[in-house]
């Protein structure tokens, strides 16, 4: 199975020192759909921390609807993440809740 890499990444600091990140994801299912997913992350020692999380999911004909939360807690990371099962799971969720704007 290839490892999957977000079309668009980019990142910026903040003023105390976390870093805000947005990742825009091919969807998985249909690779015409986009998850996007928007992060706070600070770096503890050589650890990430994600410290807030906002994912939207476009759908193939542009209807938005934010994903809901993921029920983990904050979870260290090595410095550099993978995202390849949390679009996965944030595409699942979207279409169960069906969350609509």
């Amino acid at each position: 199975m290839s490892k999957n890499y977000p079309i668009f990444r980019s990142s910026t600091p903040l003023p105390n020192g976390d870093y805000l990140s947005i990742a825009i994801w091919l969807g998985k299912k249909d690779p015409s759909a986009e998850v996007l997913t928007i992060q706070i992350r600070r770096r503890e020692g050589d650890k990430w921390t994600t410290i807030g999380r906002l994912a939207i999911y476009r759908t193939s004909d542009g209807r938005y609807s934010k994903l809901p939360e993921r029920r983990v807690e904050l979870k260290e990371t090595e410095p550099e993440p993978s995202f390849d099962e949390d679009v996965m799971d944030l595409e699942e969720n979207s279409k169960e809740n069906n969350i609509l704007f």
